[in-house]
């Protein structure tokens, strides 16, 4: 935590940098780029969401606690830039990255959820089918409504992030160094069990790899959380918390490569941001939604969602904090 006679320099520092990596994890960047375009214009706009929600009669109403209200953010990944450099163009029918960073009304935590892109969930409107379906029936709206009632809350705020991103934040760094939990071999790249260190097309290899493993999906949501994390840890060493230009820079690498919705005012981004200033990598978890294995429906490979151990998750999302909870084994 940040000391009451550190200078205010490096608490500034701190909530800037845990919501850069909100930028990326959180999807909170929209705030923080406007937070940014206010001191330094030369830092590229994000591209906007227009239309980003479903109508207001389609959504679940968000009930505010004693301590205030929980702020949920959608984030979806796109594996590829589209030829007019729109990300929301790329994103076409398809996410290959789907996750909800929740913020409990106390702000002391963060958790974010990976989403199975093949999860066989409801979709409104069009029956059971893979959650990533919503996009190509009724694009970022109907993925937002889905996602609205697989945790019985309301999206606050909608980020598009591609792959590339990844790959110029992790440059930025310097590398990230993260956990590897299981060897394996990708795209020309080796990644051994352990302590790793990853940096541009490799780090983008790392998110990418799905065939090498047996559960496919599973670890490769395991292991973009696992570069998440490295992420995290790394933007908060004390070279990066007390040099707000180098803040700017990394900033500036990610904007061209995200997409927000606008609902992330200068006045909530600065308000948030106080807030999240005790924040730091010991306090966000990440977890896949709870589910039940893979299996067939016709002539698709579906993810079958644990719906009881999702309904502990909701319970927990309804609470004032967070502190106590401890995600389930993610397999």
């Amino acid at each position: 935590m940040t000391s009451e006679t550190q200078p205010r320099r490096r608490h500034a520092g701190r909530w800037i940098a845990v919501s850069i990596v909100g930028v990326i994890v959180l999807a909170l960047l929209a705030g923080i780029g406007w937070y940014f375009l206010r001191i330094n214009p030369s830092v590229q706009q994000v591209e906007t969401i227009e239309t980003a929600f479903p109508e207001e009669s389609l959504r679940p109403t968000q009930q505010a606690t004693e301590s205030g209200s929980p702020i949920n953010v959608l984030l979806l990944g796109s594996d590829a830039r589209a030829s007019d450099g729109s990300l929301l163009t790329s994103l076409g029918d398809r996410a290959d990255t789907i996750m909800v960073a929740h913020i409990p009304p106390d702000r002391e935590t963060v958790q974010i959820m990976s989403i199975m892109r093949d999860s066989w969930v409801d979709i409104p409107g069009h029956g059971t089918q893979k959650v990533n379906a919503a996009l190509a029936l009724g694009g970022v709206p109907l993925m937002v409504q889905t996602v609205e009632g697989i945790i019985d809350q309301r999206i606050d705020h909608i980020a598009v992030i591609d792959f590339e991103g990844f790959k110029g934040l992790t440059e930025a760094l310097g590398g990230v160094t993260l956990q590897n939990d299981i060897a394996f071999s990708d795209r020309g790249y080796d990644f051994p069990a352990g302590e790793i260190t990853v940096s541009g097309d490799e780090a983008l290899a790392y998110v990418r790899a799905r065939y090498p493993f047996a559960d496919g999906d599973y670890q490769r949501s395991h292991n973009q959380r696992a570069l998440l994390r490295g992420a995290i840890e790394q933007m908060m060493t004390r070279e990066n918390l007390t040099n707000p230009e180098r803040m700017a820079n990394l900033l500036a690498t990610v904007t061209p490569h995200l997409a927000t919705s606008d609902t992330f005012s200068l006045p909530d981004a600065l308000g948030l941001g106080p807030q999240l200033a005790q924040l730091d990598s010991t306090r966000i978890q990440s977890f896949t939604m709870p589910t039940l294995g893979t299996g067939m429906e016709g002539d698709q490979s579906v993810v079958y969602v644990n719906w009881e151990g999702l309904e502990e998750i909701r319970e927990a999302f309804d609470q004032d904090s967070m502190s106590t909870f401890e995600p389930a084994a993610e397999r």
